[in-house]
Protein backbone atom coordinates (compact mmCIF):
# COMPACT_ATOMS: atom_id res chain seq x y z
CA UNK A 1 0.00 0.00 0.00
CA UNK A 2 1.35 3.43 -0.93
CA UNK A 3 1.53 5.98 1.88
CA UNK A 4 -0.40 9.10 0.86
CA UNK A 5 -0.11 11.15 4.04
CA UNK A 6 1.66 14.48 3.94
CA UNK A 7 2.50 14.40 7.63
CA UNK A 8 3.91 11.68 9.81
CA UNK A 9 1.82 9.92 12.42
CA UNK A 10 2.77 8.60 15.81
CA UNK A 11 1.16 5.83 17.85
CA UNK A 12 -1.03 7.61 20.38
CA UNK A 13 -3.73 5.98 22.52
CA UNK A 14 -6.15 8.30 24.24
CA UNK A 15 -9.88 8.20 24.90
CA UNK A 16 -11.66 10.92 22.95
CA UNK A 17 -15.14 12.37 22.63
CA UNK A 18 -16.34 13.52 19.22
CA UNK A 19 -19.43 15.37 18.08
CA UNK A 20 -20.73 15.68 14.53
CA UNK A 21 -21.65 19.20 13.39
CA UNK A 22 -25.35 19.88 13.86
CA UNK A 23 -25.76 16.97 16.31
CA UNK A 24 -25.92 16.92 20.06
CA UNK A 25 -24.98 13.30 20.69
CA UNK A 26 -21.48 12.74 21.97
CA UNK A 27 -19.67 9.62 20.86
CA UNK A 28 -16.50 8.12 22.27
CA UNK A 29 -13.54 6.28 20.88
CA UNK A 30 -9.85 5.66 21.32
CA UNK A 31 -7.15 7.13 19.13
CA UNK A 32 -4.68 4.74 17.53
CA UNK A 33 -2.39 7.24 15.83
CA UNK A 34 -2.08 11.00 15.63
CA UNK A 35 -0.37 13.59 13.45
CA UNK A 36 -0.75 17.16 12.26
CA UNK A 37 -2.88 15.93 9.38
CA UNK A 38 -5.33 13.89 11.41
CA UNK A 39 -6.17 10.99 13.66
CA UNK A 40 -7.52 7.46 13.50
CA UNK A 41 -10.29 6.85 16.03
CA UNK A 42 -11.36 3.33 16.96
CA UNK A 43 -15.08 3.48 17.74
CA UNK A 44 -18.22 1.41 17.46
CA UNK A 45 -20.09 4.54 16.34
CA UNK A 46 -18.10 6.21 13.54
CA UNK A 47 -19.55 9.33 11.95
CA UNK A 48 -20.47 9.22 8.27
CA UNK A 49 -17.94 9.79 5.50
CA UNK A 50 -17.62 13.54 4.91
CA UNK A 51 -19.11 14.51 8.28
CA UNK A 52 -17.65 17.57 9.96
CA UNK A 53 -16.79 16.69 13.54
CA UNK A 54 -15.03 18.14 16.56
CA UNK A 55 -12.67 15.80 18.42
CA UNK A 56 -12.13 16.55 22.12
CA UNK A 57 -8.76 15.10 23.11
CA UNK A 58 -6.38 15.48 26.03
CA UNK A 59 -2.84 16.09 24.80
CA UNK A 60 0.24 15.80 27.06
CA UNK A 61 1.06 19.08 28.76
CA UNK A 62 -2.46 20.46 28.36
CA UNK A 63 -4.51 20.87 31.55
CA UNK A 64 -7.77 19.90 29.86
CA UNK A 65 -9.10 18.42 26.64
CA UNK A 66 -8.84 20.57 23.52
CA UNK A 67 -11.27 20.70 20.60
CA UNK A 68 -9.88 19.84 17.17
CA UNK A 69 -12.07 20.37 14.08
CA UNK A 70 -11.99 17.74 11.38
CA UNK A 71 -13.70 15.91 8.53
CA UNK A 72 -14.24 12.15 8.34
CA UNK A 73 -12.23 10.96 5.31
CA UNK A 74 -12.86 7.22 5.58
CA UNK A 75 -14.90 4.82 7.69
CA UNK A 76 -14.39 1.17 8.65
CA UNK A 77 -16.44 -1.13 10.85
CA UNK A 78 -14.04 -0.46 13.75
CA UNK A 79 -13.46 3.27 13.36
CA UNK A 80 -12.74 6.26 11.16
CA UNK A 81 -9.95 8.41 9.77
CA UNK A 82 -10.31 12.12 10.51
CA UNK A 83 -8.48 14.88 8.66
CA UNK A 84 -7.94 17.93 10.84
CA UNK A 85 -9.03 21.39 9.75
CA UNK A 86 -7.21 24.53 10.83
CA UNK A 87 -5.33 23.98 14.08
CA UNK A 88 -4.07 26.70 16.37
CA UNK A 89 -0.40 27.20 17.22
CA UNK A 90 -0.71 25.49 20.62
CA UNK A 91 -2.39 22.42 19.16
CA UNK A 92 0.05 22.23 16.26
CA UNK A 93 3.02 22.42 18.62
CA UNK A 94 1.64 19.76 20.99
CA UNK A 95 0.93 17.30 18.16
CA UNK A 96 4.29 18.01 16.49
CA UNK A 97 6.05 17.18 19.78
CA UNK A 98 4.17 13.86 20.08
CA UNK A 99 5.22 12.88 16.55
CA UNK A 100 8.80 14.08 17.06
CA UNK A 101 9.19 12.16 20.33
CA UNK A 102 7.89 9.01 18.64
CA UNK A 103 10.44 9.41 15.86
CA UNK A 104 7.73 9.31 13.19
Amino acid sequence: MVEQRRYGRAPFRETVVFIAKGREERSTGTTRDLGIGGVYIETATPSAFGAEIVVHIHLPGEPSAIALPGVVRWVRADGMGVQFGNLGAKETFAITEIVREAGA
